[in-house]
């Protein structure tokens, strides 16, 4: 294998810049002068990613700064001791040693043992002592191969692999504890040292199940059933979760289990004694029927979480199941609606519809189109029938795992036959996940807790959330949803202009994020319930999609406009900008967000907040809920609708251009906003 690092990837007290965003940008840039990574802002604008979800900082004026990026070649370590230190959101204050590791999307196995080992390594006093006092980067070279040898390695396995049960004194306590992050490499395993070492001071028994990059070893069966509490400290789901289920459990993000090591334990060993405590549910997700995934989240959070969940998990049926009904609009014309069922009963590709059939509804392409229409237009429309439940199911699913889905999921089909539509399903949804959390927590007996989320909660659940539709919420919430629709379809000049400019601000505001996730939802709940006689849902979905792929367009035609304005990396992101803002994908734009978000995202706003406008004043409609211009054949009015983006595009360009020659930047503020660009997890859908 390559060496992790050589003394050119080693910094030693160096001034790289104020803010943690500036010492991974420079560490970046040493990755890439060594050979070992491709394109420095990339690589940068990775890490600054991992770097927004969790702070990288841990106890002892330590930070590991870390990713997995298409930028990296081979697997590197990059360490820097810098004067003076830099805040990397550690609760003890800045931090001085700085380990940068950056693995490829690929690192094989080996490497990743090797980067884990090292970050464990880190948690040790006289480790990072000896770095401290380090005199040459030759010298931090060697404790660091000194600390991934294979020796080491065996004996932080022989430290952490606790002795089995039957072996244990008898009068320790016994815990079992998970870890996760979401690259798998550093906090993983720091947290499970830190673990292992603050039960060790306590007294107490603890083995650690790390679910990591380099592998998992699941934790013996024995160990668990063995084990008074489990404690989760994990930014992801738990893999195998069922396997604890029914015992006590403290949950928080992994930095904790870093931070707080000792108050963790102390937790799990309270619980163990409470008969009240939270315990880990029999369902597998992510949420517990007995508690969100961290402990800790607020009720704001959990909402959050819940609404998009829902949506992120509707989209798919209202994506296939939109561009299919267009695509039967296409082959059967507007009228295939009148047909299809009496089309797709009696008719197949050997038995066509006849002559009359065509004349009819008028079909542009004869009977083999009305029957193709036919299909495409009933499989659309099935799928989009799947809207409210899904909707509905899922969200209760987010607050109450497995048990909550069938509650959701009627209480969705509920607000569906009542017509309370989106918000119905929002509020069914919400309320049968609450439900179920609730009838979840209940204490039963030991025979009754294998029926509880198969039998007991579903039924009440759904008794609870639908019964509610029926009797109290279904009526007012379909009135209500019934004068929005009247309202929107009366809308026109002025108005539908205003709602335009609205919903293409907030396309562009975050690039995927929870106000870009509003927009778009607002647009596919009208898709789904839109008819032929009413075109203003066809409307907004226009004007949603073509204000999403102003940015990335945008960004494209500026580093055209201004090449000195953009670095090299940034005038290579421009290059694929252009397809994938033609595709209404507006992730092509995070890149110069990143980078740059006070002056990027305000321009994109300029564009996209017109480019909505436009289409909604010149009546451009969108059958289609994704795909921008390669779904042309579902855009009425397309000539408008090319001519809206571009409008928008030229704006948003032409600002950026201006705002970077003539706005001064601050780096502190836009360090701090990077989080809302970068955080995007999913582009317009």
């Amino acid at each position: 294998m390559t060496r992790l690092i050589t003394e050119e990837l080693v910094l030693l007290d160096r001034y790289l810049g104020g803010t943690s965003t500036e010492v991974i940008a420079q560490l970046s840039r040493t990755v890439v002068a060594t050979g070992r990574a491709a394109d420095a802002a990339a690589l940068q604008r990775d890490a600054v990613a991992r770097e927004q979800k969790t702070a990288t900082g841990v106890p002892g004026g330590i930070a590991i700064p870390h990713c997995r990026s298409t930028a990296v070649t081979e697997p590197t370590l990059a360490m820097a001791r810098l004067a003076p230190a830099v805040d990397f959101g550690a609760k003890d204050g800045p931090a001085d040693l700085i380990f940068f590791i950056a693995a490829p999307e690929g690192a094989d196995k080996e490497h990743l043992k090797l980067l884990s080992k090292l970050a464990r390594s880190l948690v040790k006093k006289d480790f990072t002592a000896a770095l401290r006092a380090a005199g040459s980067p030759a010298e931090i070279v060697a404790l660091v191969e000194g600390a991934v040898s294979p020796a080491p390695v065996a004996a932080v396995a022989a430290e952490t692999a606790a002795p089995a049960p039957a072996s244990a004194p008898a009068e320790k306590r016994r815990l079992v504890a998970v870890t996760a992050c979401p690259t798998g490499i550093a906090h993983t395993y720091m947290a499970a040292d830190s673990l292992v070492a603050a039960a060790a001071e306590a007294g107490v028994d603890l083995q650690v199940e790390t679910q990591g990059s380099s592998g998992t070893t699941p934790l013996d069966p024995a160990v668990i059933a063995a084990a008074e509490a489990v404690i989760f400290a994990v930014d992801v789901d738990v893999r195998g979760k069922e396997r604890f289920a029914g015992k006590p459990v403290i949950q928080s993000p992994v930095k904790r289990g870093i931070d707080e090591p000792a108050v963790m334990v102390a937790e799990a060993l309270a619980a163990a004694n409470d008969p009240n405590a939270r315990r880990v549910a029999s369902g597998t997700g992510p949420a517990d029927a007995a508690g969100s995934p961290a402990g800790r989240e607020s009720a704001g959070a959990a909402l959050k979480r819940a609404l998009l969940t829902g949506v992120s998990y509707m989209i798919p049926f209202v994506a296939g199941g939109g561009l299919l009904i267009a695509l039967g609009f296409l082959l059967g014309g507007y009228a295939i609606t009148t047909v299809a069922n009496d089309v797709v009963a009696a008719n197949t590709l050997f038995n066509l519809p006849g002559a009359d059939v065509v004349a009819q509804i008028g079909a542009p392409f004869g009977p083999f189109g009305v029957y193709l229409g036919a299909v495409a237009f009933k499989i659309g429309s099935l799928s989009m029938g799947f809207l409210v439940p899904v909707l509905a199911g899922y969200i209760a699913y987010a607050l109450a795992d497995r048990p909550g889905l069938a509650p959701g999921f009627t209480a969705g089909a509920v607000a569906g036959f009542m017509g309370a539509g989106f918000l119905g399903g929002i509020a069914g949804g919400l309320i049968a996940g609450l439900a179920a959390r609730w009838i979840g927590s209940w204490k039963t007996p030991r025979w009754l807790r294998g029926l509880m989320p198969v039998v007991i909660t579903p039924l009440l659940g759904s008794i609870i959330a639908s019964g509610a539709m029926f009797l109290v919420l279904g009526g007012p919430i379909a009135a209500l949803t019934a004068g929005l629709n009247g309202w929107l379809s009366s809308m026109s000049g002025v108005a539908a202009t205003l709602l335009g400019l609205i919903l293409g601000l907030m396309m562009a505001f975050d690039l995927g994020g929870p106000v870009n996730k509003v927009a778009y939802s607002f647009a596919v709940a009208g898709l789904g319930a839109g008819a032929v006689a009413n075109q203003a849902p066809w409307q907004i979905m226009a004007a949603v999609m073509a204000a999403g792929m102003v940015p990335p367009l945008a960004m494209a035609l500026a580093t055209l406009l201004d090449r000195k304005g953009f670095s090299a990396a940034e005038r290579e992101n421009g290059k694929a900008a252009w397809l994938l803002g033609a595709a209404f994908i507006s992730e092509g734009a995070i890149p110069f967000a990143a980078a740059d978000p006070l002056r990027v995202i305000p321009a994109s706003m300029l564009g996209a907040g017109a480019t909505g406008a436009m289409v909604m004043a010149f009546g451009v409609t969108s059958q289609a809920p994704h795909g921008g211009i390669f779904v042309f054949f579902a855009i009425g009015n397309f000539a408008m609708f090319v001519i809206s983006i571009a409008v928008g595009t030229v704006i948003s360009a032409l600002a950026v251009v201006a705002l970077k020659r003539y706005a001064r930047k601050r780096p502190a503020p836009a360090a701090a906003t990077v989080e809302h660009a970068v955080g995007a997890e999913q582009v317009a859908a």
